[in-house]
């Protein structure tokens, strides 16, 4: 079958009359300038609900309109919604692999090259049949293919999500790939000293790189000591073991990612950066590479960058109700600094991303100054630092202006001259988004003070301030209910509801979660608006307890009531809630 684009279903749409030709030519030129997805366009325009957009979806993949491929990564569709109607719409049973055990050695027998090759899972059998998880149930030459690998039973197809059959697809290819691997990279080793030649290394890497991204990582650690190479993935904000390989496999480790990354694979002694882009499991990622050197050697960490996530709509960020309706308001202000702030890794640039995604157009010039450009985007400009090049934040920034923006991103206000001409450029006219390092909402005003800006400067720049963190979600297959102690309920007081119709939970483990018990993040947030009264606070120098009082008695949602909230509903832990937002 033929790649198709999402567009064709709007053409559908118009030959069967449902949409007309000004209708149809107005979401293919908003899709185009925006990037939007046509099914939130549909919804959008109101030719579909959610549920009707599904079954829209279904109609086209039987017609053979669009390939799964084409609704699953470009519709945000809830996709075992999807899978559960697809199984009712074609009559075949539906499976969740997460809630089942599968048989590895089934798959094992068969092998991971052929399975992989079908995109199928056998997880069990009995006397008749095999049972088979599939993405498609309308290949018709998918069963004859299982018949000649199952000769002696009954094919019995099952639809499952794609996700998870790559996630138990990649536990057989572990278990087959691992040790031949290191036994093909030892052999060729001893054979060349050319990397190039090393093909098995080039294996391990993709193994690696496959692992961590399936598991949901963000980054990956590969580190030598006396004795051995671990490979560590940091899952969810925690780092956690994934290998563990003899350390002579390093040398030829390390030095494969520096060729791949453009760095001197010679040079041993001084820090390095770099990037590369590569396709893991059909998908396209950039990976930032930095390595240091330690007492054992070189430690080397890659930050995996999803080029996906950058499409990723600030609505579906997670935000409490009235935080999103807050900050949605507050970027639509003409003018002004509005800020993103939280610790590293919190989360502050992908928020940063979903609100420009959510105003950028045609008519409106955006430019970003960022160290480094972690996605890049269309409608947007992007300058990287480069500080060989004396091309500073604050440097960018004064060129910036002279570009005639609307709107200006800055990655991080790291000094005064910067944040001074920030200041200055939303005081004349310009929109100004940009990070800061504080523990909450409030902190944020008196840090740009003591950085030397006049306050009331700030009370006439300064639009909102969004404090935020992620917080880790519980596994779904293995959270068990739990009570809480009398301290707790006088933390939650304020939002537990009087007739303790509540129910907490706390994390167990489970082998659906790497047996940490939480499977995914979300993010709790603050967001304070400046209004006049709180602008007068600021050019007063009133404390920053005084403005949280003010603040708090306007509506103002903590962190730690977002937070809090999440564990109510069960989302979370209350172990989650302490660590993460207790200030």
């Amino acid at each position: 079958m033929v790649a198709r684009n999402s567009l064709s279903l709007v053409d559908y749409l118009n030959k069967n009359k449902i949409i007309d030709d000004e209708k149809a030519k107005s979401i293919e030129e908003e899709h185009l300038e925006s990037g939007e997805d046509i099914g939130s366009l549909l919804m959008k325009y109101k030719i579909v609900n959610k549920n009707t957009l599904t079954l829209l979806l279904i109609e086209a993949f039987k017609q053979g309109i669009l390939l799964l491929d084409d609704i699953y990564n470009d519709f945000s569709i809830d996709i075992d919604d999807f899978i559960a109607k697809l199984s009712m719409a074609t009559n075949t049973p539906m499976v969740d692999l997460y809630s089942v055990e599968v048989n590895y050695t089934i798959g094992a027998k068969a092998g991971y090259e052929k399975l992989t090759k079908l995109n199928v899972l056998p997880y069990k059998e009995d006397d008749l049949n095999i049972y088979v998880a599939v993405r498609d149930p309308f290949d018709i030459s998918l069963i004859d293919q299982l018949q000649r690998i199952f000769r002696n039973k009954l094919i019995k197809i099952e639809i499952a999500n794609p996700e998870q059959i790559n996630k138990h697809l990649h536990n057989i290819e572990i278990s087959e790939s691992v040790k031949d691997l290191i036994a093909e990279i030892r052999t060729q080793t001893k054979a060349t000293d050319d990397l190039n030649e090393v093909s098995g290394i080039l294996k391990l890497i993709d193994l690696i790189l496959k692992t961590s991204i399936i598991g949901g990582g963000s980054d990956i650690h590969i580190e030598p000591t006396e004795t051995s190479c671990i490979v560590r993935c940091r899952i969810d904000g925690m780092l956690k073991e994934i290998f563990v390989f003899d350390k002579d496999i390093f040398p030829p480790l390390s030095s494969r990612i520096k060729l791949l990354a453009n760095l001197d694979i010679a040079e041993k002694r001084k820090p390095q950066d770099g990037r590369f882009s590569t396709k893991v499991m059909n998908k396209d990622f950039d990976f930032r590479i930095s390595t240091l050197p330690i007492m054992t050697g070189e430690s080397i960490v890659l930050r995996i960058l999803d080029k996906s996530k950058i499409m990723i709509k600030l609505e579906d960020l997670g935000m409490h109700p009235v935080n999103y309706k807050k900050f949605r308001e507050a970027m639509n202000a003409p003018y002004g600094i509005i800020f993103v702030t939280g610790p590293t890794g919190s989360g502050k640039t992908t928020t940063l991303y979903a609100g420009l995604n959510a105003i950028k157009n045609v008519k409106t010039k955006m430019i970003t100054v960022e160290d480094p450009v972690e996605y890049q985007m269309n409608l947007i400009q992007q300058v990287q630092v480069n500080t060989k090049a004396n091309l500073t934040f604050a440097s960018a920034l004064r060129s910036i202006l002279r570009q005639d923006p609307d709107i200006i991103m800055i990655g991080e206000v790291r000094d005064r001259e910067t944040l001074h001409i920030a200041v200055e450029a939303s005081l004349t006219g310009h929109l100004v988004f940009s990070t800061l390092h504080t523990n909450d909402a409030v902190s944020a005003i008196t840090r740009v003070v003591d950085m030397g800006i006049e306050a009331y400067l700030i009370s006439g720049a300064l639009v909102a301030v969004q404090a935020q963190r992620l917080i880790r979600k519980l596994c779904p297959h293995c959270k068990q209910k739990t009570y809480i102690n009398d301290e707790v309920k006088r933390d939650f007081a304020k939002f537990l509801p009087e007739d303790e119709s509540y129910q907490f939970y706390k994390a167990k483990g489970c082998d659906k979660c790497m047996d940490t018990g939480y499977m995914g993040r979300e993010m709790v947030s603050e967001v304070l608006v400046i209004d006049d009264n709180i602008a007068s606070m600021i050019a007063r120098g009133t404390s920053k307890e005084e403005i949280l009082d003010y603040a708090l008695k306007s509506g103002f949602v903590t962190m730690f009531e977002d937070a809090g909230m999440r564990a109510l509903q069960g989302k979370t832990t209350v172990e989650e809630v302490y660590r993460v937002a207790k200030s």
